[in-house]
Formats: C-alpha cells, sequence, structure tokens
C-alpha cells in the first residue's frame, strides 16, 4: 500500500487524464457539499424554531373561557362561561400541576409618568406567571404572594414601557398612573424571546377589586408534569372535566373553554423535523451514491483502456492482489481528496452562513431590548456527523473502486496482448 512506485503511477496516471479525473471528483465532492448544505440548513430551521418554542415554557398550557356550542342537562347552548378564583384555587392543587397564574385583562389603558404617556397592555396575574412565561428580571422583582394577600397597587413594567416613560432615569419605587390610578413600580422585566415588552403586570387581586373583575379570571397559564402527548392530553382532559362540572358544561365542547397544550405542539414539531432530517440524509446519500458511481464507472474506463498495461505486467509476475490494489487505491484517491474539499466547502459556507445570521440576529437584539428574532440559528453541522459522512465517503470509494479492480485481476496475459 506505501509502495512509491505504484503511487507515482497513480498520481502519473491522474495527470495523463486530468479533465476525466477532476470530472469524476467534482461528482464526489459536489455529493458531500450538497449533504453538508442539507444538513446544516435542516439544523438551522430546528435551531430557530426551538429557540421560538423556547419563549415559553415548554410544557405549559393555556384555558379561556367562550360561549357554549352544545346543550347540556337541559341548558341550550350560547351561555358564556366566566372563570373566576375557585378554579383557580381548584386547578393549582391537581396532581401533575407545576406552576398556575390567573390572569384578569384590563382593556384600554393609559400609563402614564409626569409629562410622558401611553397606551400599553395590564395583565393582572400570579406570582407563578413569570415561570410558566419564562418572564425575565431586568430590575427589581415580579409580582410576589404579599402583593396577592395585600392587594398592593404594584406593578412591574415591560421594558418598552419603562423606555418609553421614564427615559433611562431610575423606577423602581416610583408610582406610575394606570387609567389614572397610581401603581408603584417594583420591576422591570422583559418577555423572554419576544421582541416587544409592552406588557405590564399587576397583582390579581388588586386588578379585581381596582377595575371592577369582582372575582373573574380571562384564562390560565399553567406549566405541567409531563413529557409525553399522552400524559399532556390526561391532564387537559382532567382539568376540563372538572371546570365543565363547576361551570356545567360539556367538557368536550372548546368553544366554552379553549385550549392550547404547548407540550403537543413541541413534541409533533420536533417529529415533522425527524422526518426532515431523515428526507435530508437519503436525498444526500442518495446524491454520494450517483458520484460514488460515477468514479466505478471511471475506473471501469480507465481498466478498459490499460488492458495490455495489465496483461503485461501479469505475464511478469504481477500478482492478481498488487493488480487490485493499483486500481483501488487510484479509487480511493480520487474519492477522498474529492470528499475532503466538499467537505470543507461545504462546513466553510455553513459557517459563513452561521456568521452572518449571528450577527443579525445580535443587530436585531440591540434594537429589540436584548432579545433578537430569528426563525434560523446556528445552521452548522457537527462534527461527528461531518466525520461519519467522510468515512462512508472514503468506504463507498473503495467499494466502487473493487468492482473494476476485481475485473483487472481476471484478465488473462493472452487475451489482454491480442486486445486492440
Amino acid at each position: 500500500m506505501f509502495d512509491i512506485d505504484k503511487w507515482q503511477e497513480i498520481i502519473a496516471t491522474i495527470r495523463k487524464n486530468k479533465m476525466r479525473t477532476f470530472l469524476t471528483g467534482f461528482s464526489v465532492a459536489w455529493g458531500i457539499f450538497m449533504l453538508m448544505i442539507l444538513l446544516g440548513s435542516g439544523n438551522g430551521l430546528k435551531n430557530g424554531v426551538s429557540e421560538n418554542f423556547m419563549r415559553d415554557a415548554i410544557n405549559a398550557m393555556w384555558f379561556w373561557s367562550g360561549e357554549t356550542s352544545i346543550p347540556y342537562e337541559g341548558m341550550k347552548e350560547g351561555r358564556q362561561i366566566r372563570l373566576d378564583n375557585d378554579d383557580y384555587e381548584l386547578i393549582k392543587d391537581l396532581p401533575g400541576i407545576e406552576f398556575t397564574s390567573g390572569r384578569y385583562y384590563i382593556n384600554g389603558n393609559t400609563f402614564s409618568y409626569g409629562s410622558e404617556y401611553g397606551n400599553y397592555t395590564a395583565i393582572t396575574c400570579h406570582p407563578e406567571l413569570k415561570e410558566v412565561e419564562s418572564i425575565e428580571i431586568i430590575n427589581g422583582r415580579f409580582i410576589n404572594q404579599i402583593d396577592i394577600n395585600e392587594t398592593r397597587k404594584s406593578v412591574v413594567l415591560g421594558k418598552d414601557i419603562y423606555d418609553a416613560l421614564f427615559k433611562n432615569k431610575e423606577a423602581i419605587g416610583e408610582y406610575v398612573r394606570i387609567n389614572k390610578i397610581p401603581f408603584k413600580v417594583v420591576g422591570i422585566c422583559k418577555e423572554s424571546g419576544g421582541t416587544r415588552h409592552r406588557n405590564a403586570y399587576l397583582p390579581v387581586s388588586t386588578g379585581q377589586k381596582v377595575f371592577n373583575g369582582a372575582n373573574r379570571l380571562n384564562n390560565f397559564a399553567l406549566t405541567i408534569n409531563a413529557t409525553t402527548i399522552e400524559e399532556s392530553r390526561a391532564i387537559e382532559t382532567e382539568i376540563r372535566e372538572l371546570l365543565g362540572r363547576n361551570h356545567k358544561f360539556d367538557a368536550t365542547d372548546r368553544s366554552a373553554l379553549g385550549s392550547y397544550n404547548k407540550l403537543e405542539d413541541v413534541i409533533e414539531t420536533m417529529k415533522i423535523f425527524t422526518a426532515i432530517n431523515i428526507f435530508i440524509w437519503i436525498i444526500g446519500i442518495g446524491t454520494l451514491i450517483a458520484g460514488v458511481v460515477g468514479v466505478s464507472n471511471i475506473m471501469l474506463i480507465v481498466v478498459k483502456e490499460r488492458t495490455k498495461e495489465i496483461g503485461i505486467r501479469k505475464a511478469i509476475g504481477a500478482s492478481p492482489s498488487s493488480v487490485i490494489g493499483l486500481v483501488l487505491l487510484e479509487s480511493i484517491l480520487i474519492t477522498t481528496i474529492a470528499g475532503y474539499i466538499g467537505l470543507v466547502l461545504g462546513a466553510g459556507l455553513m459557517e459563513g452562513l452561521n456568521f452572518i445570521v449571528e450577527q443579525q440576529y445580535a443587530a436585531s437584539a440591540a434594537t429589540n431590548g436584548g432579545n433578537g428574532e430569528t426563525l434560523f440559528r446556528n445552521p452548522t453541522v457537527d462534527l461527528n456527523i461531518a466525520i461519519a459522512a467522510t468515512t462512508l465517503l472514503i468506504v463507498a470509494g473503495a467499494v466502487a473502486g473493487y468492482i473494476p479492480a476485481k475485473r483487472a485481476a481476471r484478465i488473462k496475459p493472452i487475451e489482454a496482448l491480442r486486445d486492440e
């Protein structure tokens, strides 16, 4: 294998047929280049979508009330369902529930501080909403249980609200007016993964009391202890049945009680990406096989052209193994070099694309309160996968060269010398 003369002969043959060697190598390089591009693009899309999912806890679940669309126990459809604090107390203690928050929305909110004012969204909630929606505190604190118990007029401002009203001045301890009612600022926050931070958070008990909400809640946000679709659906069904009994509606009536199960969405989406990944590998390997078949065909032509030469070699004592080795090494050399070039170009292109994407993401984050926005992140290929693809290519090159090499070894010297 390390015979210098043999390698010199292989290199001389390659130099003699430069165009043929180039086209053969190009087909192999193109195959692995496209495999790297496809795998990198698939990873980039998957990472981008996964990051969007992470804006809230992936095991989060939301429920909201509506109107019944199915008659129930003699009552007609069209009844308005109103969730309340009693429902919250029941749900938060159910098995499988981690964090729970009821939410009551206040419409048409005007925020003001000094001469600055603007219209933003005020959400009254329980402290655990911070965990459910992955709210990031950048200064101060979030709503706590003391705020709830004492119905304090506390508020946590989204960063956009803080920027607009306070213009980088200290806000903690100051009072902002919400619909002309003063609330003490206890924290500044960002909504995880979002680019707009225009929500303000108030204690739910305060919101209900000050803004005539009685004991009403608009919806529930919660997280669950579940890792499978079946487990999450079982918890969802239990909650729907509990609220259905409380408010006398059919548990299957999604107009009466709407719901969104994020874990189900995440798992189903990841299944789609798994299928896409398999499809990418099928296309990539198919492209590689096409290139390797091209190598095999070229080596058959090489053997045909060198029939007399091989016959002379065998006539003067060359063994079949040496003939096989000569053809096999030429095939492996072309495949390995071309494959490596395709691998480096493909991986390099994806790294360059990743650099551009990250620069754009950083620019987006700089103008959106520290959070970027993209559906395409880190479109690179794992090093182990790249090495495995290259190894596979080399093995395929050996297989591609073996068939013509075996044919060359079977040539009889007399028949070879008669060949025209």
